[in-house]
């Protein structure tokens, strides 16, 4: 008895190896809450984005409302370079790019939102897979928050758990008196290839803040 002999092809070795999809997102979550999604959120939350992959996504701003303690609020954050909509423009383009953060291993998100005065606004944060939810976003000056993540209605949403600062190598978590809001972000698939992005910012005593609407799809390649 004797061991056949597969005759290698020349042409196996020249054929890129398969690409593995980013499973970090879906393993946030239970399986079957994953399952849920439909199939273009889980194709776009499983996007590899290494060696120097960038994906992004146009559209347009639907909806900005702020109440006066939220408008207080975004203004104040300018400190630490506006995570927030720094006004009420609506009707107006809106870009958003997600690529490899090569520092942490995880994403940096740069959303532009035009205005209708001044230039556009710029957002940069890095999505880490880190801290004791397993995600979090810093949004720099040392601040982040720890998010937790859920399917609710078919739809991907984003929930802030607790806020913190990092300083000279140290985390702290900050008391909930000094919490701006519960952030909330959920994205929702459309028609036509289209998702919804919706951002919301609620106090436990001065109710909503903030609440931002726009729609967008992915620019290809």
């Amino acid at each position: 008895m004797y061991a056949r002999t597969i005759p290698l092809d020349p042409a196996d070795f020249s054929k890129p190896p398969a690409k593995i999809g980013d499973i970090r997102f879906r393993n946030l979550l239970p399986a079957p809450d994953w399952a849920k999604l439909p199939k273009a959120i889980r194709r776009r939350f499983s996007k590899r984005l290494a060696d120097g992959a960038t994906v992004v996504y146009a559209g347009e701003v639907l909806e900005t409302w702020m109440s006066r303690a939220g408008w207080l609020l975004v203004q104040a954050l300018r400190l630490i370079g506006a995570p927030l909509p720094i006004d009420r423009s609506i009707h107006v383009p809106s870009v958003v790019s997600v690529t490899e953060d090569m520092r942490t291993g995880g994403q940096i998100w740069t959303r532009l939102y035009a205005r209708h005065n001044g230039f556009p606004q710029v957002v940069h944060s890095s999505k880490r897979f880190a801290g004791p939810t397993g995600l979090e976003e810093y949004v720099g000056y040392g601040v982040g928050m720890s998010l937790t993540i859920h399917v609710i209605d078919e739809a991907l949403v984003f929930r802030s758990r607790d806020y913190f600062l990092e300083l000279f190598g140290r985390r702290l978590r900050l008391p909930a008196w000094l919490s701006p809001g519960a952030l909330t972000v959920t994205h929702a698939e459309l028609p036509e290839g289209k998702f919804s992005f919706t951002l919301q910012v609620a106090h436990p005593r001065l109710g909503l803040l903030i609440r931002q609407l726009a729609v967008f799809r992915e620019v290809e390649p």
